[in-house]
Order: C-alpha cells, then structure tokens, then sequence
C-alpha cells in the first residue's frame, strides 16, 4: 500500500456546535457541552443521573421535515455532517460508481426501536410506523449518506462499540489502497442519550453522577473522576488519493497516513489493564504509517474520565512510546464533548486533522488535579505545536475489546 490517502473535507454535528469549525473554535475556548437534561421522563423514571452532552444544534432545526420524519436522529446527524464534508470538499465531481460511504454507529436507531415498542404496547400493531425497521437499523446512516449523495460504490456499516467510527475511517484508508474507490465519505454518527442507556450505564457504575456540576463532570486523568457522560453526534470526513485530490484542486487537510485495529480478547466492558491491545493498534498504525514512535508529536486520547479506563490507555501509551510519552502533548477531548460512542472517534480524528492543520493542540477542560498514576503531558490550553513535519494519532477503544487507531500527517 503506497497510495498517499488525504482529507479534504469535514464537518461535524457535535455538543460543542453544529459544524466542525463552530465544534473547533468552542473547544478551543475551553467551552463545556454537558448540561442539565429538561425532558419529562427524567424525572418520570427517577434516573441517577440527570444531564449528558446533547447535540447543540437539533437535526430538525437543519433537515427539512419531511427527509426528518423519515431518519432517526442518529442518521439525522450523520447525513447533516457529510452534507458539511462533502461541501467542504467542494462536492466532488466523481463517478457514483467511484464514491464510496463507510460510516459507523456504535448502537444504531435506538430512539425508532423504543418509541415504536411503546406505540405498539400503547396503541397495537397498526399505529407502528412503516419505516420503523429501515430508521432502526445500525446501515441506516449509511444508507442515507450514500442515496443523499449518489454513492454507489459501496456503503458500508461498522459497530465495533466506541472504535466504530475510528474502524470506519481505516477501512476507507484500505479501500482508497486497493483502488475500491475514488472517494470515501467515512465517519460515524450516535444519538443514545435516552432513559435505557443512562441507567443501563448506570446500573454498571460507568457514569459519572456529578448531577450537582454536570459542566465539570467529564473529567479525564483527574484525581476523582467518577466516571464517562453521555454525548451525541456525529463527524464525517471526506478521504481520497492525494493523486485524485491534486487533479481536482482540492484543499487538503492533512494526511491519514495510517491505522491499526486489534481486539483484547479480555472482557466485554473492560479494558485489558496491561493495555497490549490498544497499544498493539498504536504500533500497527505508526507501522503503516512509515513512521517510529520517536515521530509522534500529538495524542488525541480516548480518555474517558472512567477511574479504570484512563489508567489503561496510560499503560497502553507506556507500552507504545516508552518514557518519551510523558513528554508528548496529549489532548482528552471527551471532557467538552462527553463521549459520542460510536461517533466519537470520527469527531475526535476531526479534532486531531485541525490541530495539525492549525498547528495547535487543544486543551482538556476540567482538569484540576492530575492523577499521579497517569503522569502524561496533559494539554490544560491550547498549546502550539511544532512547526514542519507533525505526526499525530487518535485513539479508540470500545466495548468488547475493540481497539482501533489512527495516525494523521501533516501536509
């Protein structure tokens, strides 16, 4: 594989705004997107935890209401943020036949599964919707992106928990190699904040329960971070040849140099605590990329804010990079955007692609008292980065043991 595979557009439906540049330049700010939740059935159901990362934007505020009635929201925010990339590319003039979608979702239409299993305990069989079952099902936002767009060269799904959207834009990676396409629309998408998930994430004791504080509650590497809060969303980039870029005259972002996916075969929840997964991924990432780990310049971490999880991504980095790791700057994003699940990874690769095109890291909020057990070089503002050659990654680990990793270049 020696093709040179590129970014050329972005866009992004996130808690911190409703394009990637707003979702950038509120990160930059140090602005938090967890809030209280308003709805009713908060208090209908008496949850332990009261508020998550909603999008900023809603999806019926930007789709048309017919094209809403018919998506879930998880697909609504998915066709919203490749309708942005897609744009942003300068919607490419490629053969449908060329242009292929990858995109990812962690759990899928969940809102159109149980609103429907309601209808029917509320109101019988014939109140349910026609199209409930082609707005639950995890292609979904595949299928919409691909018809939106006329992409006929393929659509594919993955769920691979919170590495989904991560797996997602490595596959594109492999597929622009192998000449499978011209284009790729890769991403992923989520929207799961709804009453079974939080006391299902709950019930596990994975949440943070700082109902008092949510702004703050998101919390990685801190010394009493209790636990992950519950974003939604989506990012979606735009991948293709450098080649076919260089033709056309497109803006280019940065490069996707390369990636690298393993599972830990440990536990369907828990990280493998000696991380040899994840930084199993990272190697084969910075492998692909042509590149020794003497070269990485920025780290976009999972991190979490779960007690266990950062500590296993630390012994993960350790793994990879040595003692060089604790001088490498590192930027934990999930603590203004929450986490997306299966959406997270492509906002976070989003994150990374714009911090080496900006040459500035950017920071981790809520971090007031670093945990010692995790003496990474944590970025509190943003930080600037080197100039010249810059490589970054962008790390993913989900449920089930799934790792995936993604290494970016500058250009």
């Amino acid at each position: 594989m020696t093709k040179k595979i590129v970014v050329t557009g972005i866009g992004a439906s996130s808690p911190l705004g409703g394009t990637a540049p707003e979702s950038w330049s509120a990160l930059l700010a140090g602005e938090s997107g967890v809030h209280a939740l308003t709805h009713d059935w908060i208090d209908q159901y008496e949850l332990p935890v009261t508020f998550a990362a909603e999008a900023k934007v809603r999806p019926e505020v930007v789709l048309e209401r017919p094209e809403a009635k018919r998506l879930d929201p998880s697909s609504q925010f998915a066709l919203i943020s490749a309708r942005e990339a897609w744009a942003d590319a300068g919607s490419p003039d490629v053969a449908p036949e060329r242009l292929g979608v990858d995109y990812a979702t962690g759990i899928g239409g969940l809102w159109s599964l149980l609103n429907a299993w309601d209808t029917l305990r509320e109101k019988g069989p014939r109140r349910v919707l026609p199209m409930t079952v082609p707005m639950l099902m995890p292609n979904a936002a595949s299928a919409a992106i691909s018809m939106a767009l006329h992409a006929r060269a393929f659509a594919h799904t993955v769920a691979s928990a919170c590495a989904s959207s991560t797996e997602s834009i490595h596959n594109a990676y492999t597929n622009l190699q192998l000449g499978l396409a011209d284009v790729i629309i890769a991403g992923g998408t989520e929207s799961a904040i709804h009453p079974i998930t939080l006391a299902s994430f709950s019930s596990m004791q994975a949440l943070s329960r700082r109902n008092d504080s949510p702004e703050t509650a998101s919390r990685p590497y801190n010394i009493d971070r209790d636990g992950f809060v519950m974003g939604e969303g989506a990012g979606s980039i735009v991948m293709e040849t450098e080649e076919h870029a260089l033709a056309r005259g497109a803006h280019i972002y940065a490069e996707v140099a390369g990636g690298g996916v393993t599972a830990d075969s440990y536990h369907i929840t828990a990280n493998d605590p000696e991380g040899r997964g994840a930084s199993r991924a990272i190697a084969l990432a910075l492998a692909q990329a042509g590149a020794t780990p003497d070269e990485v310049g920025h780290i976009n971490a999972h991190a979490t804010s779960t007690p266990v999880g950062d500590i296993a991504e630390y012994a993960a980095l350790k793994a990879a990079f040595g003692d060089r790791v604790h001088s490498i700057p590192v930027s934990a994003t999930k603590g203004a955007t929450g986490h997306l699940l299966g959406g997270t990874g492509a906002l976070e690769a989003i994150f990374t692609i714009l911090a080496l095109r900006n040459r500035t890291a950017p920071p981790t909020i809520n971090l007031t008292e670093q945990d010692p057990a995790i003496p990474l070089d944590v970025v509190t503002s943003p930080r600037a980065l080197p100039d010249g050659p810059l490589l970054a990654i962008s790390n993913s680990f989900g449920f089930g043991g799934h790792n995936a990793v993604l290494a970016f270049r500058s250009v």
